[in-house]
């Protein structure tokens, strides 16, 4: 899946230009751990009675055609996360997402809602780790919070496993992700979701990363087989040692995927 990542990235005109240079750096054969903007996890934990939390804002926009009918699709979303260390190896990670979602139909508004959708409860246990090499899982659980008659969830509670390697090599380091997730619902989504991503990391500073990301999973609709991908770079900057901002651009690399994402965000750990 990853040599199909960077067919789709070679030949195509990619609107974030960081996020290509970020994501060739990161591909090179090569310590540190992912974190926000990036979608990939690492196998790192935060350590017995340690909190972290993770607060992200994020605005894409998808255009698409169908029949002669142009729908454009604006969302804004607004995720926390809370981690709590439960034991040196085993973390508890609690999402609660928001969402604004709105979409047009020949530039008439068809869909605008926004409030809560399915809130998350994952753990993350790292069961490796050996010379900067590391192995986790990470299963979890998404509970029907948000109103799927509004677009805002998917009206059942769905789970999922997720497998984590990290290799750190400073000054970089590499994050690979494969998972599966049970998408139980009631609004005719396909159920079983694959997906494989990749990120990496580099720091050019005591203060600042690099970082950059490739990704594919099994797209929930079940008209289409376009298994959505994407691309995205950022930089992540360390305001002390425990407070880090982000900035990420993210960019589809078929129809299926948003044509572009930006995202915020704050980190704090203590």
């Amino acid at each position: 899946m990853i040599l199909m990542l960077m067919d789709w990235i070679r030949g195509r005109k990619i609107i974030c230009p960081m996020a290509v240079t970020v994501v060739i750096v990161c591909l090179l054969p090569v310590a540190v751990f992912a974190a926000r903007p990036l979608i990939t996890d690492d196998a790192g934990t935060l350590g017995k009675g340690k909190f972290q939390v993770e607060i992200g804002i994020a605005v894409s926009d998808h255009r698409q055609d169908y029949d002669d009918v142009v729908t454009k699709e604006y969302r804004t979303s607004l995720d926390t996360a809370v981690s709590y260390g439960l034991s040196d190896d085993i973390d508890m990670i609690l999402g609660l997402p928001y969402e604004k979602m709105k979409v047009d139909e020949d530039d008439a508004t068809v869909h605008d809602e926004n409030g809560l959708t399915d809130v998350t409860l994952e753990a993350k246990w790292r069961f490796f780790e050996k010379d900067g090499f590391g192995l986790a899982l990470k299963p979890g659980l998404s509970f029907p919070t948000g109103n799927d008659k509004k677009g805002l969830g998917t009206g059942r509670m769905a789970y999922g496993i997720l497998f984590i390697a990290t290799k750190e090599l400073e000054p970089f380091a590499f994050h690979l992700n494969a998972g599966y997730k049970r998408n139980e619902n009631k609004t005719d989504e396909r159920k079983d979701i694959w997906g494989v991503d990749l990120a990496g990391e580099v720091r050019i500073l005591k203060s600042l990363k690099l970082v950059a990301n490739v990704g594919i999973e099994t797209n929930t609709d079940r008209g289409s087989s376009t298994a959505p991908a994407f691309v995205l770079g950022g930089l992540v900057y360390s305001i002390t040692e425990t407070i880090d901002v982000d900035l990420g651009c993210k960019r589809g690399l078929n129809k299926a995927e948003a044509d572009n994402t930006y995202i915020v965000g704050l980190t704090i750990k203590y």
